[in-house]
């Protein structure tokens, strides 16, 4: 059934597929399913076991079973039901943040931080590369933030554009402190610490590692380490130590409402019947689209600039943990499972890609995100709500007009929801983030996946170091 005739058979669908959490609600009236779709996805999570898994990974049994290891990044957020070894590390990545951040922490010459550079790829670089530049876009005070992910030279080049090496701090996340990319940088960036610095200058002082293996880094030649628990994934490690630049960003009580925003999710996620469960409900209809409907991509269009990295964000979140053609018992699975994640802020993405999703010949399913307030001109910020409303009106109903020329019709019946924070803040982001963690978990339990690997990245890193290895032997 087309989704026009979904609503013209249920006067009460618009109301009727709306959910709440925190924060949020999710219309997903635009979705290509009705009312016994819904019960039979629900019973299908009930076969999975999901509430055995839920049970296991807020009580951090070892579900990456390939690296018999928990994936308890909910405990980082849990406030003081939080272990006692990461509420120190936090509280001390925090204590240390707001030094930075009032200027206490000095370099070798006794100046301050102005120039704060994150070295990470990865989950040790999105996470706090998003938090920075949606919640900091505006920044307090007088420090600056730069990224560095690629190996590639113009990255850190572009970074330190304007930098002064007395006064750059460089922060370098890596949970095994041997992840090539950052090393290297980290080498490079030495190496300009020492070009610029006075002769015999403790270049320690300009270090600040966030990792789970201390003895490397200070081997290394870094004054202060932070400590990522063992059982956080790099792509769930935002909120432990691994987010201290966006820390120094936000400042210890911005940081705290992000944990807490997680924590509110996560109490959602926990206690909420599946028909009114957000991670649940969003997981369910993308496994409908998914293996009943045949898409192969999900478009995430954020209508906010803020939230412009909030695709690349979930594109690692998703496909890196649910990427997978294996399930937990070895088995090649013969069913479709993470699509394609991918999408753009809007307005900006409606003049590049949105052509092929009104008019395509694949029906790509998205998840449009708004807000009821947001920062800046009242009248803008309308002209931008009413774009995102028109973008998955126009993408639902279509147009079959026979006075219109063909290349004028638009098939519709095109599936979206949408999302809508009451606005962006530091404890709005935390809900946003651990919903779609928690969506990529139930996907990944109706799969049998193991969704905290990734086993597959790591035989590019073998064959990388074996063609190096064959160089250097020329």
């Amino acid at each position: 059934m087309r989704v026009a005739e979904l609503f013209a058979s249920d006067a009460m669908r618009g109301a009727g597929f709306t959910a709440q959490a925190p924060g949020m609600r999710l219309d997903y009236s635009r979705q290509r399913l009705g009312r016994m779709t819904l019960e039979l996805l629900e019973r299908l999570a009930h076969e999975r076991g999901l509430s055995g898994w839920r049970a296991a990974l807020f009580g951090g049994a070892p579900i990456n079973s390939t690296e018999n290891r928990a994936a308890w990044h909910t405990a980082l957020r849990s406030g003081d039901a939080a272990p006692a070894e990461s509420q120190a590390a936090l509280g001390r990545a925090l204590a240390l943040a707001e030094a930075v951040r009032r200027g206490a922490w000095l370099g070798a010459t006794g100046k301050p931080a102005t120039r704060i550079v994150n070295l990470g790829t990865g989950g040790s670089d999105l996470g706090p590369r998003l938090l920075v530049d949606a919640l900091a876009a505006r920044p307090e005070g007088k420090l600056e933030f730069s990224f560095v992910a690629n190996v590639d030279p113009l990255d850190l080049e572009r970074a330190l554009v304007g930098a002064n090496p007395h006064t750059t701090l460089f922060v370098a996340v890596s949970k095994t402190f041997s992840t090539q990319e950052t090393m290297e940088n980290a080498r490079a960036a030495r190496a300009w610490l020492e070009r610029g610095l006075p002769q015999r200058a403790d270049l320690a002082r300009h270090f600040i590692a966030a990792t789970g293996k201390p003895a490397a880094a200070q081997a290394f030649g870094v004054a202060d380490t932070l400590a990522i628990p063992d059982w956080v994934g790099g792509r769930y490690s935002v909120w432990s130590p691994a987010g201290f630049t966006a820390m120094c960003a936000l400042g210890a009580d911005r940081f705290k409402q992000f944990l807490a925003g997680g924590a509110d999710i996560d109490g959602h996620f926990a206690e909420s019947p599946i028909g009114r469960n957000l991670p649940a409900l969003l997981a369910l209809i993308g496994v409908w689209n998914v293996n009943f409907l045949g898409a192969t991509a999900h478009a995430v269009l954020p209508y906010s600039n803020a939230l412009r990295l909030l695709p690349a964000y979930l594109q690692q979140l998703e496909m890196e943990s649910n990427g997978k053609s294996v399930d937990r018992e070895g088995r090649t699975v013969d069913y479709a499972t993470a699509p394609v994640v991918w999408g753009a802020e809007g307005t900006v993405g409606q003049h590049s890609f949105h052509q092929l999703l009104h008019q395509g010949t694949q029906a790509v399913p998205a998840d449009f995100i708004v807000f009821d307030e947001a920062y800046g001109d009242p009248g803008r910020h309308a002209i931008l709500a009413a774009h995102a409303a028109a973008q998955a009106e126009a993408l639902a109903t279509g147009r079959d007009d026979p006075a219109l020329p063909a290349h004028q019709h638009y098939p519709g019946n095109r599936p979206s929801s949408t999302l809508t924070l009451e606005r962006l803040d530091a404890r709005n982001l935390g809900r946003l983030i651990a919903l779609y963690e928690h969506k990529v978990f139930v996907q990944g339990v109706i799969w049998n996946l193991n969704s905290f690997d990734q086993w597959g990245v790591e035989f590019g890193k073998q064959l990388a170091a074996e063609i190096l290895d064959r160089r250097d032997q020329r």
